[in-house]
């Protein structure tokens, strides 16, 4: 037997294996630069890369490496009761995503939460999302449950975090707060249905210690960024994101109208 075959889950070759590790180091080196972005880029690429049915469980994984490192290096500026509210609402919407066996399209929960995204960012801003417990625990909630489906919830806590005009570490820090606690529920939650984590450590730990590594150079930018080219960078990598997760969901539809 090899070291690649004893290593990795049968059918991923080394070469994708790395493309995979080295991709958790830069999306997470930009997630810590500017709040977000980072994991849906590297559920993209684990979607091209990896079977589709371990995508949503190992991206899971990876964003809790990923968020965690986060939140470990950049603790003292997380605001402590927006996380705790977002995920008492993610406690609920975890158990209530996992009980779901319909089959509910992909496209059309990203094409919603793309939509949402973009009118947070530039739209009226709705009376009930002000900035509250009621709005946190409600935002945990609803992500929860659509990020046991399509795992790109994190702009979702970022136009909730982005609602409360925190400045800079505080956005970064609390954002990785929140969605560290949300990937554990996640996946503590394909744990509890299924998901063989265990033909998937190598790849896992690798991951994570790569995600590390770019958060501590994502955090070092930040750290030196100014406050208003901060929130530039933020705003733009939300809109691309907005952007990004509708024209994938219309990609998707047309394709299945053309197979119809």
């Amino acid at each position: 037997m090899s070291l690649e075959s004893a290593l990795l889950p049968d059918g991923i070759s080394a070469t994708a294996a790395f493309v995979v590790v080295a991709s958790s180091f830069f999306t997470s080196a930009l997630t810590a630069s500017f709040g977000l972005g980072g994991g849906l880029a590297l559920l993209a690429i684990m979607g091209a890369l990896l079977p589709p049915a371990a995508v949503i469980p190992v991206h899971g994984v990876a964003q809790l490496g990923s968020n965690s490192s986060r939140l470990l290096l950049q603790w003292k500026s997380v605001v402590w009761p927006i996380v705790v509210w977002f995920l008492g609402g993610s406690l609920l919407g975890s158990i209530a995503g996992a009980r779901l066996y319909v089959e509910i399209p992909d496209a059309l929960l990203q094409a919603l939460i793309g939509a949402f995204v973009l009118i947070t960012v530039y739209g009226p801003q709705p009376k009930g999302f002000l900035p509250g417990k009621k709005t946190f625990f409600a935002t945990g909630a609803a992500s929860a449950v659509l990020s046991m489906f399509v795992g790109a919830t994190g702009p979702i806590a970022a136009a909730m975090v982005r609602a409360a005009r925190l400045e800079k570490m505080q956005t970064v820090a609390t954002h990785a707060g929140a969605m560290a606690g949300q990937h554990l529920l996640k996946s503590v939650a394909f744990g509890f249905i299924g998901f063989a984590y265990a033909d998937w450590a190598a790849i896992i730990i690798a991951v994570v210690i790569a995600g590390f590594l770019g958060a501590a150079a994502g955090t070092r930018l930040l750290q030196g960024m100014p406050e208003a080219k901060f929130r530039k960078g933020f705003t733009l990598v939300l809109t691309f994101f907005g952007c990004y997760l509708i024209g994938s969901a219309l990609l998707a539809l047309f394709g299945e109208i053309k197979k119809g």
